[in-house]
């Protein structure tokens, strides 16, 4: 059985299987018309952020466009393929399916929805939100967007999370941070600095959020700081330089709007993460959380410690963390085990008994997996992942279509293994020939 692991086969999937269609009263938004049908609406939007092979979200489409068609006129509805539109996903901190949002006044905070999955939940929150919108309205608060472009007067309070920085503040914030900091410099009087600043403070929430406060976004007056100005060689508003610990700051010469900024703080971020966990499966829990979080989970059984000692296996794990650091973007989970501590995970996977070590890659969704057939080198683990990573590889069903019994072991202690002690039997008195017998 041919299999295509990674984001074309959820393409190629989506392709004869999406989950809405034109027919529905649930309008399609992708990277091209969400700014436009969303973000630049006066309506109220609920939007959900979907992938076509999650169970959940097939589950959901038939209420969903029920509640579409209910609130016609009224709320829109839309719904993004997430896993076709990653970046779009990202740029709003999608980390599961389904993942609903509420766009009211301020399109730069959407809201979680967080109700039921049902048509009639759905309509009474949209309506809930649609009351608090219009009430907002009444008593003079912000009605929204009316032009994409949000007012510098109603708009002040949103540069909240846009770290202002003077010549006196700079060096303790930024040289020696070990975040990574996008600065503007700009001047007050210019006309491009104004229609950055709105994108500039919705760019600086979202990313504060998704990056945990790693990727810091930051302005600097460069008509009041001189000095700073001076030192960057700031020669045109607005200039926006990248500052990450131990290297020269690198100019910003991306786009000017929220999704460009962000994408690019996400990179940085992702850049600048540790790897991911390496995991000794050690219980049932360990392999599902794992495997359940990630598209991919790739799994390693080392040979058993008496074959190895403990410089063999670091030597094993060394080459799994290495690729686990390579691939850190891709957000697998990594997981390795002992020969013969989980037979029946190694017998589901195709590996029981033979050709330690082995590595498996697991779409858990699916339950279908993939055998590294190369050495168990960074070379060829490498060439594994790479084919994966572009969505070719032969693969299989998992053995019996789900995860077998794991068994509770005790981590490995880092340390050489020892032969059981056996009791030593003193032979001295026993007469062979009569033992013999008797067990005859």
């Amino acid at each position: 059985l041919l299999f295509v692991v990674g984001t074309v086969s959820c393409t190629l999937f989506l392709a004869v299987n999406g989950l809405y269609s034109a027919s529905d009263d649930v309008i399609e938004l992708t990277p091209t018309n969400f700014n436009k049908e969303v973000i630049q609406s006066e309506s109220l939007w609920l939007v959900e952020f979907y992938a076509p092979w999650c169970g959940h979200c097939q589950r959901l489409t038939p209420e969903w466009k029920k509640a579409a068609t209910a609130l016609k006129g009224v709320v829109k509805v839309g719904a993004v393929d997430a896993d076709k539109h990653q970046s779009l996903g990202g740029q709003y901190g999608v980390r599961g399916f389904p993942t609903i949002k509420i766009f009211g006044a301020n399109k730069n905070k959407a809201e979680d929805y967080q109700g039921g999955r049902t048509s009639d939940a759905i309509v009474d929150a949209a309506l809930s939100a649609l009351r608090s919108l219009v009430k907002g309205r009444l008593s003079g608060k912000s009605g929204g967007y009316s032009s994409g472009k949000q007012s510098r007067e109603s708009g002040g309070g949103d540069k909240k999370d846009v770290i202002e920085l003077t010549d006196d503040s700079f060096d303790k914030n930024v040289i020696n941070s070990d975040d990574v900091w996008m600065v503007e410099f700009y001047a007050p009087w210019c006309g491009h600095c104004k229609n950055l600043e709105p994108e500039w403070a919705a760019a600086a929430t979202e990313v504060k959020e998704q990056t945990k406060g790693k990727v810091k976004l930051a302005a600097v007056d460069a008509t009041v700081n001189q000095m700073l100005a001076s030192r960057y060689g700031i020669r045109g508003f607005p200039t926006i330089k990248i500052f990450q610990k131990g290297e020269d700051p690198v100019d910003y010469d991306g786009g000017r709007t929220r999704s460009d900024i962000i994408a690019r703080a996400l990179d940085l971020f992702s850049d600048n993460a540790p790897p991911p966990e390496l995991l000794e499966i050690i219980s049932e829990d360990v392999l599902k959380s794992t495997c359940d979080a990630h598209q991919l989970c790739i799994i390693s059984v080392l040979p058993h410690i008496l074959d190895t000692g403990a410089s063999g296996r670091n030597s094993y794990l060394d080459v799994m963390l290495k690729m686990a650091e390579k691939y850190k973007k891709k957000m697998w989970g990594w997981l390795w085990t002992e020969a013969g501590a989980q037979s029946d995970l190694e017998s589901s996977l195709g590996i029981g008994g033979f050709g330690y070590p082995a590595m498996a890659a697991v779409n858990a969704r699916k339950m279908k997996f993939a055998l590294l057939k190369g050495s168990f080198s960074e070379q060829g683990i490498n060439e594994f992942l790479r084919e994966l990573s572009v969505g070719r590889g032969s693969t299989a069903p998992v053995g019996g279509g789900a995860f077998p019994k794991i068994h509770s072991v005790e981590p490995w202690d880092g340390k050489d293994g020892e032969l059981p002690v056996e009791d030593d039997i003193d032979l001295s008195d026993v007469d062979l020939d009569d033992l013999g017998k008797d067990e005859l």
